[in-house]
């Protein structure tokens, strides 16, 4: 059956660890959605969990590998925001891959249900598992110059205007 995301991933009495990687969320929830419930489902649904009991949950150690929400204070001056706090354990992520790191993260988390507006605030990625990332083979300045492109941002992504960006601008 369904179950809620709270009882497993929403841990107030966790305490981080130098190498947990922690998030800061600005979650909106849905009407009627307790922030307690919105901060666990962004943490579940951003690592292991699912909506659902699924046999495969008592193959491996869940406590290992799960995001835990650990804290959520409301957003001075806005009404229904909150700042969620996240851990995430390093064994969840490959080593030296950014992109496995972010597609967790920030992967199909922003489109859930439960929430109405969710957007990633903050990012500590500890020395220990930044030291896993090899790097480019050469600098920015190399790229730019390959490129020709100088005084701007270079975005290796798909932009689409659904994300508010214009083709006028931007096209």
């Amino acid at each position: 059956g369904v179950k809620e995301y709270k009882l497993t991933y929403y841990t107030p009495e966790y305490e981080t660890k130098d190498t947990d990687i922690l998030a800061a969320f600005r979650v909106t929830p849905q009407p009627g959605v307790p922030p307690e419930e919105a901060g666990a489902a962004v943490a579940a649904e951003s690592s292991t969990g699912t909506w659902t009991t699924v046999w495969t949950d008592g193959l491996t150690s869940l406590d290992r590998y799960k995001g835990r929400c650990y804290h959520i204070e409301p957003v001075p001056g806005e009404a229904d925001q909150y700042i969620c706090y996240v851990a995430y354990p390093l064994d969840l992520f490959e080593e030296g891959s950014v992109t496995n790191m972010f597609t967790s993260i920030v992967g199909n988390v922003f489109g859930f249900k439960a929430l109405r507006a969710l957007r990633l605030e903050d990012l500590r990625i500890p020395p220990a598992y930044i030291k896993t990332f090899q790097g480019p083979p050469h600098g920015i300045q190399v790229e730019r110059d390959k490129l020709n492109k100088y005084g701007r941002p270079l975005l290796g992504c798909t932009i689409k205007p659904k994300l508010g960006l214009s083709a006028k601008n931007y096209g």
